[in-house]
C-alpha cells in the first residue's frame, strides 16, 4: 500500500487561495516598505534635527524654535566665525583634506601591491590591513598617543598637527585598501601584462591603464577616507596635542552652549557628501548604459 499523503488543513486551503494570497502580498509589501521608511528615518533623524537647527534664530535651547534664518549659514559661508570655532573648522579640514590624499595615494600603491601577491601572502595581508579597521579606536588613539611620546623626545614638536595627520593617515589607508582591492580582483590578470607587451613602461602600464580601471574603488576610498577623518573624535583627542579638531570643540563645549554655526557647518557638511554621492552614483550609471551601448549584439 502506498503512503498516503496528508491533506492540507482548512487553514492551510484559506491561505492558498488567490485572492487570499494577494491581500498577504499586498500586506506584506506595504509592512516591508513601513519598516524601510522607519529605518532610514531613524537614520537620517539626526541630519534633519541638525538641518533644522541651523536655521534656528534660538541661540538659546536647540528644543526652542522662536524663527527661521539664515545668518547661521551666512555667517559659516563668510568664515564670520568665533576665532576659536574657526580655528577648529580649519584644523578639520586641513587635516581631513591632507589625510585623505596622502592615504588614498598610499592606500591604492598597498592595494595594487598587496593583489600583486601570490594568494596565500594576500590572505595574510588583507588579514593584516583589517586589524586597525576591527580594533577598538580607544585602544589605536592611547598607542598611536605612546609613540608619539617616544618621537617626541627627538622631535619636540610632533603633537599637534603632524601627530594627528599621521594618525588620521594610519587608520584611514587600511580603508582604502579594502575598497581597491574587490576592483583589483575584477579586472583581468593579463591586462597589465598586455600592456607591457604594447611597450608600456611599468609605471605607465600602472598610470594608464591600471588606475583607470580601479578609478570608483579609488574614489569610494577617498570618500570613506575623508568621512572618517572628519569624523573621527577618539584618536583625535588622544593625538592632538594642544590641536582642537571640530569633533573636540564640540565634546569640549557638551556642557555649555555650542555656537549655532556648529550646526550651519554640520548640515552644509552633510549636504556636500551627500550630492558627491548622488554625483558619483549617476556618472557610475551613465558609464554603464553607455558601456552597454557600445558592446556589440549578437545575432
Amino acid at each position: 500500500m502506498g503512503v498516503r499523503k496528508k491533506e492540507p488543513g482548512r487553514i492551510t486551503r484559506y491561505l492558498r487561495r488567490p485572492e487570499v494570497e494577494k491581500v498577504l502580498q499586498s500586506i506584506a509589501n506595504v509592512l516591508k516598505y513601513a519598516f524601510f521608511a522607519f529605518f532610514m528615518f531613524l537614520m537620517y533623524l539626526p541630519i534633519i534635527v541638525i538641518a533644522i537647527q541651523s536655521f534656528n534664530e534660538s541661540t538659546g535651547l536647540i528644543y526652542q524654535f522662536t524663527g527661521f534664518t539664515f545668518d547661521h549659514w551666512k555667517n559659516v559661508l563668510t568664515f564670520n566665525l568665533d576665532s576659536s570655532l574657526m580655528k577648529a573648522i580649519s584644523t578639520t579640514l586641513l587635516v581631513a583634506l591632507l589625510a585623505t590624499g596622502i592615504s588614498t595615494v598610499l592606500g591604492t600603491i598597498i592595494a595594487i601591491g598587496i593583489h600583486s601577491l601570490p594568494q596565500k601572502k594576500r590572505q595574510g595581508m588583507v588579514f593584516l590591513n583589517q586589524v586597525p579597521i576591527l580594533n577598538a579606536d580607544i585602544i589605536t588613539g592611547i598607542s598611536l598617543m605612546f609613540v608619539f611620546k617616544i618621537v617626541a623626545e627627538v622631535i619636540p614638536g610632533v603633537f599637534g598637527i603632524p601627530s594627528l595627520l599621521i594618525a588620521h593617515v594610519f587608520f584611514c589607508i587600511p580603508y582604502v585598501v579594502l575598497s581597491v582591492l574587490p576592483k583589483l580582483a575584477e579586472l583581468d590578470d593579463n591586462l597589465y601584462d598586455a600592456a607591457l607587451d604594447l611597450y608600456c613602461k611599468p609605471a605607465v602600464g600602472i598610470t594608464k591603464v591600471i588606475i583607470p580601471a580601479i578609478m570608483p574603488g579609488i574614489l569610494t576610498g577617498m570618500l570613506i577616507a575623508f568621512t572618517m577623518s572628519i569624523d573621527d573624535f577618539l584618536i583625535s583627542f588622544f593625538n592632538a596635542g594642544q590641536v582642537n579638531n571640530l569633533s573636540i570643540y564640540i565634546y569640549g563645549g557638551y556642557n555649555r552652549r555650542l555656537a549655532p554655526e556648529v550646526y550651519a557647518y554640520n548640515t552644509i557638511l552633510s549636504t556636500v557628501i551627500i550630492v558627491a554621492l548622488i554625483a558619483m552614483y549617476v556618472s557610475s550609471s551613465l558609464k554603464k548604459r553607455k558601456n552597454l551601448k557600445r558592446e556589440p549584439r549578437h545575432a
